[in-house]
């Protein structure tokens, strides 16, 4: 099991995450491009289990997400060195008009190569990703896709560990392009009975 969560991104998506993992029982290291200063009050607010660190403290986590704008990812991963990290990819395109035939994560995995990376977390809006799972007798569903099926396995097992019902869209081409902006699967809120 992987016991750390690096999340490169503060804002709503990187505390989402970092409730998330914080419900799995993982330890977070979260990171923003201002510094670990600039993290103490959404340290604070998370509570016991987060702290604040640099960006290479978060690559340096088990499993490492990706939470910051699209236009910002080359800039936020730039100079970090992959080596076969699970690196969950929670961003997504907006405009969707700069991928050139490929779905985002394709791109991302260019930007982090030798990751292994994996699409989740990007179609629920973040205020409900952080919060409890648990709805209606059942659990909130997430999507994922990859192409390294223990990567997936870690990431569907932290997911788990969360309390949501993870379900595997298959490859990064093909999951990932469901998942996108624009495609089946954005916004869709699904509680699996």
């Amino acid at each position: 099991m992987s016991d750390s969560v690096g999340i490169i991104g503060a804002g709503r998506l990187g505390q989402a995450m970092a409730r998330t993992a914080l419900r799995a029982g993982r330890r977070v290291v979260i990171a923003n491009s201002r510094g670990p200063e600039s993290l103490k009050s959404v340290v604070s607010s998370l509570g016991e289990g987060v702290s604040a660190g640099t960006v290479d403290d978060a690559a340096a986590a088990d499993i490492i997400v990706i939470a910051v704008p699209w236009d910002q990812v080359p800039a936020a991963v730039q100079g970090l060195e992959w080596n076969s990290q699970i690196v969950i990819d929670a961003t997504n395109d907006w405009a969707a008009d700069d991928l050139q035939g490929r779905t985002s994560s394709e791109l991302v995995a260019d930007l982090v190569a030798g990751a292994r990376v994996v699409k989740a977390a990007n179609t629920l809006g973040a205020e409900v990703l952080g919060s409890d799972p648990h709805e209606a007798g059942g659990q909130r569903v997430i999507f994922l896709s990859g192409d390294d099926a223990d990567a997936k396995a870690e990431v569907v097992s932290l997911f788990h560990d969360a309390g949501f019902a993870a379900i595997d869209l298959g490859d990064l081409a093909t999951g990932g392009e469901m998942q996108q902006i624009h495609h089946p699967l954005a916004g869709v809120n699904l509680i699996r009975l």
